[in-house]
């Protein structure tokens, strides 16, 4: 047994390494890292309920690929922290780099380290003979950069063009993604899908601002609610928890002009409508609370909307990939 001089010795050289790893892993933001993973899994998961393909290479493929979802999210968070420092003094005082535990430059490279480990593996899923995989997260990643970086445009600023650039990439290109990782993306199937996610996030990314009104509106940053008032804002975006869900029954009976004689979407139709319906009261829960709660949030705190949006979008992730492997009993040519 060692010394106890010497196991207190160890306990206090390891000690600055835990608490930075701490820090580190506090600026991913890792409780906003489960729904892109679950996104690239679920839209993996109905091109192979879709196509049958389910061996070994296409496996690996898609936790590679989750695996470089997590990491793009968590390089983004990261990023968007070093551009809104002074936002987060007065909003987040108590995230790393506002409370002086992480340097600026230090997550400036934390993030761009996480950037390279998030796209350069994707280079190697190549299912269809192209790299569409590699294609779509550099342009998930593009997005990331123009929602924060001032030289690309920042478009956080700009209300609906802040929204517009959370849910393509967090939306569609995400879907997508994880259906390249399967098959080729030159079918409208995943683009379909992927569009049902992007007009629900169009509107529920606005959930993350009801606490940071003050802030915003210090700092410039034009959010729905600094423009428009926490009501009219929710009252806005009030159609993305519930229009899009529509779209799913929809695609249940509506044809793929790519595949002639299918329909655009081939999971279980009848699961897939209960999915949309219970989708669409969750919605318009989400939509009370953002009513009802508005304005009762503590600055600095998740909104309850933006956490019931977050279950709901959980739910969508899986709800998917279920009705794409629950057998459907239609025969597809």
């Amino acid at each position: 047994m060692a010394p106890h001089g010497f196991r207190d010795g160890l306990s206090e050289a390891m000690a600055p390494s835990a608490s930075l790893f701490r820090n580190y892993w506090e600026l991913s933001r890792p409780d906003t890292l489960l729904p892109p993973t679950l996104g690239m899994v679920s839209g993996a998961a109905a091109a192979m309920g879709a196509l049958g393909q389910t061996d070994a290479a296409v496996v690996r493929n898609v936790l590679l690929a989750a695996a470089c979802s997590a990491c793009l999210n968590a390089a983004s968070n990261a990023l968007n922290q070093v551009c809104d420092l002074e936002i987060d003094r007065f909003n987040k005082p108590h995230r790393p780099i506002p409370s002086q535990r992480i340097s600026r430059n230090g997550a400036l490279r934390f993030s761009i380290i996480l950037y390279a480990l998030a796209i350069a593996p994707t280079a190697w899923i190549t299912p269809s003979g192209r790299r569409e995989c590699l294609a779509l997260f550099l342009l998930g990643a593009l997005a990331t950069w123009a929602y924060s970086l001032p030289a690309l445009g920042r478009t956080k600023r700009f209300g609906l063009w802040a929204n517009l650039t959370i849910a393509l990439p967090r939306g569609c290109l995400l879907k997508v993604a994880g259906w390249s990782t399967v098959a080729t993306v030159m079918d409208a199937e995943p683009w379909y899908i992927g569009m049902i996610f992007m007009l629900f996030l169009l509107g529920a990314s606005t959930t993350k601002d009801f606490s940071d009104v003050a802030g915003d509106r210090e700092s410039g940053i034009r959010t729905l609610p600094v423009q428009y008032g926490h009501r009219q804002a929710a009252l806005k975006v009030m159609p993305s928890f519930i229009l899009p869900w529509a779209l799913i029954p929809l695609g249940c009976v509506i044809w793929n002009p790519w595949k002639n004689g299918q329909p655009m979407l081939r999971g279980h139709p009848v699961f897939l409508t209960a999915l949309s319906i219970l989708l669409t009261l969750w919605g318009a829960y989400v939509v009370h609370l953002m009513l009802k709660e508005a304005q009762t949030s503590v600055p600095g705190e998740n909104h309850p909307s933006w956490r019931a949006m977050y279950g709901m979008l959980i739910l969508a992730q899986v709800g998917f990939a279920i009705c794409y492997w629950i057998p459907s009993g239609r025969a597809f040519g």
